[in-house]
C-alpha cells in the first residue's frame, strides 16, 4: 500500500499541460505552448563556461551540503546589494532549484496540526508541499481589483491557534503583480503580532516593469527578518531551470535544520552547477537586463491583444512573464463551463497550451506565459481569438 499522503497530492498542472502539448507536437502538429514558466532564452555564455572550465578542471566530486562557500559568499553579496539584507554563511542554504528550498522549509517548520495561510492565486506546489509534511493549507482568495494583493483584514480572519506560517510570492506566479511595501508592512506587523514564519518566494525578483522595484519583506526591519526565509534562484532570471540552483536565506536555527534534511535527501547541489551559479551571481548582469527588456515588450504586446478580444480582460502585470486574463465572460458557451474546459477547447481546437486558473485555485482565470517568441505570442493569440469567436 501506497502512503496515506500520497493521495493528498496531485501532479503538477503546468507540468501536464506542458506534456500534453508535447504530445500533440511529437505528432507533427504545430503547437503554441503558452504553458510552460520557462525563458526561451539560452543560459548566457559566461555562465556556461564557469561550467565547463568546472568539468576540465575536474571539479566533479562531492561538495558539502549546503553548497560551496564561494557561492555562500556570492548570494550574500547579491542579498545586500539587492535587497539590503545581511546574513552570515549559516543562514544560507543552496538546494536543486528554488522548489528543492521550499520543500526543505516545510520539512522544517510543518507537521500534524500545522495551517499555512497561502494566497490565491498561489504557485501549484505551495499547497502540496504542505500537505506532503501533514500540515494543512488555509487558501485565502485575494482580488483582481486589489492587484491580488493579500488583504490584512482577511489575513487577520484567516489565523488561529494553529496558524504556523505565511506564503508570499512576489513577483507573483501565475498573476504577475507584485506587493507593494506598504502591503508587505501590513501583513509583517500582523506575521510578527501572532508569531507566524514568512516565507518569501522572490525568484521572479529581476523580471519586474514599469520602473517598478522588488521588496524583499524580510528587509524592512530585523525583527521581521528574524521571522522570514527568503527563497531565490537563478533558473528565471539568468535562464538556468535545467541547472537546478536555488537558495534560502533565513535564521540559522531553521537553515541549519533544513541542511540535515538536505543531508538524508539529496545531499549537495551538484558541483557544477554551483561554479556556474558563481559566475551567474558574479559576472555580468547585462544578460539579465537584456532579457527583462524583451520580456516586457512581449508582455506588453501580449496584453493589449488580450484585452482586444471580446469577453476577455487582462490587467497589466507588473513582473514575473505572465499575463492572468479573466475569462469568465467566455465561460457558460457551448459547454464551456471551467477554466479547465477553456484549456482543454484551446489545446485541442486551436492548438494553444494555456494552464486553468482553477490550478492556481483561481477559477475564471488562465495563466499565459510570454517566455516565448514574439512570432509564437502573435500566432497564439490570433488562434485564441479565432477560438474563442467561435463560441458565441
Amino acid at each position: 500500500m501506497l502512503a496515506e499522503r500520497t493521495k493528498k497530492i496531485k501532479p503538477s498542472p503546468t507540468l501536464a499541460v506542458d506534456s500534453r502539448a508535447k504530445e500533440l507536437k511529437a505528432k507533427g502538429m504545430d503547437v503554441v505552448n503558452f504553458g510552460v514558466g520557462e525563458p526561451d532564452f539560452d543560459t548566457p555564455e559566461h555562465i556556461k563556461e564557469a561550467a565547463i572550465k568546472a568539468i576540465k578542471d575536474g571539479f566533479t566530486k562531492y561538495t558539502p551540503v549546503g553548497g560551496i562557500d564561494e557561492l555562500k559568499e556570492a548570494i550574500i553579496e547579491k542579498l545586500e546589494r539587492d535587497n539590503g539584507l545581511k546574513y552570515e554563511k549559516a543562514n544560507i542554504l543552496v538546494s536543486s532549484g528554488a522548489k528543492h528550498s521550499l520543500y526543505n522549509i516545510a520539512q522544517a517548520l510543518f507537521g500534524p496540526g500545522d495551517e499555512v495561510i497561502i494566497p490565491a492565486p498561489y504557485w501549484v506546489s505551495y499547497p502540496d508541499q504542505v500537505l506532503l509534511n501533514d500540515a494543512q493549507p488555509v487558501i485565502v482568495e485575494t482580488r483582481e481589483e486589489y492587484d491580488f494583493m493579500l488583504h490584512p483584514e482577511v489575513l487577520k480572519e484567516k489565523i488561529t491557534s494553529r496558524t504556523k506560517a505565511i506564503i508570499l510570492n512576489s513577483p507573483s506566479n501565475p498573476t504577475g503583480f507584485i506587493y507593494t511595501k506598504k502591503a508587505l508592512e501590513q501583513i509583517a506587523e500582523i506575521a510578527l503580532k501572532h508569531n507566524l514564519y514568512i516565507i518569501s518566494d522572490e525568484i521572479y525578483e529581476k523580471l519586474i516593469y514599469d520602473g517598478e522595484k522588488h521588496i524583499s519583506i524580510a528587509s524592512l526591519s530585523e525583527e521581521v527578518k528574524n521571522k522570514t526565509i527568503v527563497v531565490n534562484g537563478l533558473s528565471k532570471s539568468h535562464a538556468m531551470t535545467g541547472w537546478r540552483i536555488g537558495y534560502a536565506a533565513g535564521p540559522q536555527e531553521i537553515i541549519k535544520t533544513m541542511t540535515t534534511i538536505q543531508s538524508q535527501s539529496t545531499s549537495n547541489p551538484t558541483s557544477i552547477a554551483q561554479k556556474a551559479a558563481v559566475a551567474a551571481l558574479r559576472g555580468p548582469q547585462d544578460c539579465v537586463e537584456q532579457m527583462r527588456l524583451e520580456f516586457e515588450k512581449r508582455r506588453d504586446y501580449l496584453v493589449k491583444e488580450l484585452n482586444s478580444i471580446p469577453g476577455v480582460s487582462c490587467k497589466m502585470p507588473k513582473g514575473a512573464f505572465y499575463a492572468f486574463p479573466n475569462v469568465e465572460k467566455i465561460l457558460g458557451k457551448n459547454g464551456i463551463n471551467s477554466s479547465m474546459d477553456l484549456s482543454i477547447y484551446l489545446l485541442e481546437k486551436a492548438l494553444v497550451a494555456v494552464v486553468p486558473g482553477s490550478a492556481f485555485g483561481a477559477e475564471g482565470y488562465v495563466r499565459i506565459s510570454y517566455a516565448t517568441s514574439m512570432e509564437n505570442i502573435s500566432k497564439g493569440i490570433n488562434r485564441i481569438r479565432k477560438a474563442v469567436e467561435e463560441l458565441r
